[in-house]
């Protein structure tokens, strides 16, 4: 399978993951706010890289990291960009919201960027 392909399914798997997770921490368990964020990002970033990892037997290559990370960020962004027109439609947010749900946005592909990075000394 080409290395693009693979990469495909990493970040679409973390785009389900990133999905999965949000439900059900912020709806049933009623979690919130920039630390849950923080957590289910960690959490699908290091899985994502462990899976990698352990799959090819090698960290990511600089090109596999970018390809990913734009992937994931990407996808992850059109789909906040979705979720921000849903909120312009219920009322306009504030300067300070829109910079809280832009932090929220960057922790998934910042920690991916930070998960896949080259491993020096291994």
């Amino acid at each position: 399978m080409s290395q693009g392909l693979q990469l495909r399914y990493y970040a679409a798997s973390g785009i389900v993951a990133a999905i999965v997770l949000n439900l059900l921490l912020r709806t049933f368990v009623r979690l919130g706010g920039v630390f849950t964020t923080l957590l289910i990002a960690a959490v699908i970033a290091a899985g994502l890289a462990l899976v990698f990892h352990w799959r090819q037997g090698r960290a990511p290559s600089s090109a596999e990291r970018w390809r990913f990370t734009l992937l994931y960020g990407g996808v992850l962004g059109l789909l906040y960009l979705g979720l921000l027109g849903m909120m312009y439609l219920q009322d306009t947010p504030s300067p300070m919201g829109l910079f809280l749900f832009s932090l929220h946005y960057l922790c998934y592909p910042v920690l991916a960027w930070l998960a896949f990075s080259p491993r020096h000394g291994r």
